[in-house]
């Protein structure tokens, strides 16, 4: 398969001296100089995603992608947490882009969907996300702007913890003493789980219902399946639910620890 152009997808290159520090302090993954892609998220002190992707660091830098649609704030965080450190960040939007392999060319993802390929601009690549959408589906990864919002979504909920998206033993970082805490106590109730079955025409947002009381909620989908991320609590097993009024089979991800019914606790 070509790689395939993902528009969704925002760069940025953090350099300098003390880039690594600044990463290392404010997102939730382990940030640094070692070979491969690594899987972060940028917190709201409340313990909130606003940004996550991949990061890998090559020719004296880091490269980071976001959603589209989070990309400046991101933007203007990390310069606001950056004060007087020598890093420079630079906005890659107009010069770079991003793309997916199911093999070969690229960083291998660490959670599992092919490889993140970058590139500068006028590369010749299909600019159809729909092959990278359902082999994330089939591996039950939720993504921001895809299946949830900014600022909506603790990393638990989409198992960050579980995929290496989470350093619990670095120290602070932004969000941290919420997202400690949730693991520590396991609290952690929401969780994502492959949807199937879907009626045509089913939108992001719509409810997994069991009975008449709400679950989750669906992400975008492709060929009547979407990642959902759901509270476990609620689902007595994953043969019960509906969407739209139509029954539906959650499964849970092959790398999940939880089960119907539990807290969902790793």
């Amino acid at each position: 398969m070509p790689t395939i152009l993902r528009l969704s997808r925002a760069l940025f290159r953090f350099s300098g001296p003390e880039a690594q520090k600044l990463l290392f302090d404010v997102v939730t993954g382990r940030v640094t100089e070692a070979p491969g892609a690594v899987w972060w998220a940028l917190l709201s002190p409340q313990g909130k995603i606003q940004a996550e992707g991949l990061s890998t660091y090559a020719d004296g830098a880091f490269w980071l992608d976001v959603h589209a649609s989070v990309a400046d704030e991101f933007h203007r965080r990390m310069r606001m947490y950056k004060l007087r450190a020598k890093v420079e960040i630079e906005d890659l939007r107009n010069s770079h882009v991003v793309g997916w392999s199911d093999g070969g060319a690229g960083e291998p993802d660490p959670r599992g969907i092919g490889s993140r390929v970058i590139a500068e601009k006028g590369v010749d690549w299909a600019a159809d996300e729909t092959p990278f959408l359902a082999a994330r589906i089939a591996v039950g990864v939720a993504e921001l702007g895809s299946d949830f919002a900014r600022d909506t979504t603790f990393p638990h909920d989409i198992g960050m913890d579980l995929l290496d998206g989470i350093d619990f033993v670095k120290g602070c970082y932004i969000g941290q003493e919420v997202v400690s805490r949730m693991k520590h106590r396991g609290t952690a109730r929401r969780r994502p789980v492959i949807v199937s079955g879907l009626p045509g025409g089913a939108a992001p947002g719509a409810a997994v219902l069991m009975g008449e009381r709400e679950a989750g909620t669906i992400g975008e989908s492709v060929n009547g399946s979407a990642v959902g991320i759901v509270r476990l609590d609620r689902i007595p097993d994953g043969d019960a639910a509906t969407v739209g009024g139509i029954p539906v089979r959650l499964t849970i991800p092959s790398w999940g620890t939880y089960r119907f019914g539990e807290s969902g606790s790793a």
